[in-house]
């Protein structure tokens, strides 16, 4: 994992961390399978990668596919110009993928969420 995120990432975290977008909650820097993601949020399944200059279309394209086949984890892909220049139209195109996305599982009840009652009470 990087310790240091891009300026890029820094901007749009600032817009999703604390559920502000849509009321989701978005991770940062989650690990899934043997990948890193910039930004998970595990009750719609959506992954947000912010890209640089240096990324493979091709390759990108593949992971996303192999993603969505194993998870159902729909990725949406970001520039980091288009972070730093229109951070209001990145916001709005990821609310919107939150809104098509649908609920993983009801809000307030997580499948993973221990219960803490005894059993046979």
């Amino acid at each position: 994992m990087r310790n240091n995120p891009t300026e890029p990432e820094k901007r749009l975290w600032q817009h999703l961390r604390g559920s502000q977008l849509s009321g989701c909650k978005f991770r940062r820097q989650t690990i899934i399978d043997n990948r890193i993601v910039d930004f998970f949020c595990p009750e719609k399944g959506v992954i947000v990668e912010v890209d640089g200059d240096t990324h493979d279309r091709h390759s990108d394209a593949i992971r996303d596919k192999r993603m969505l086949d194993a998870h159902g984890f729909t990725t949406v892909r970001i520039t980091n110009e288009e972070v730093i220049q229109n951070i209001d139209g990145v916001l709005t195109f990821i609310a919107l993928q939150l809104a098509e996305a649908g609920d993983r599982w009801r809000r307030g009840n997580h499948p993973l969420t221990p219960s803490f009652e005894k059993e046979g009470e």
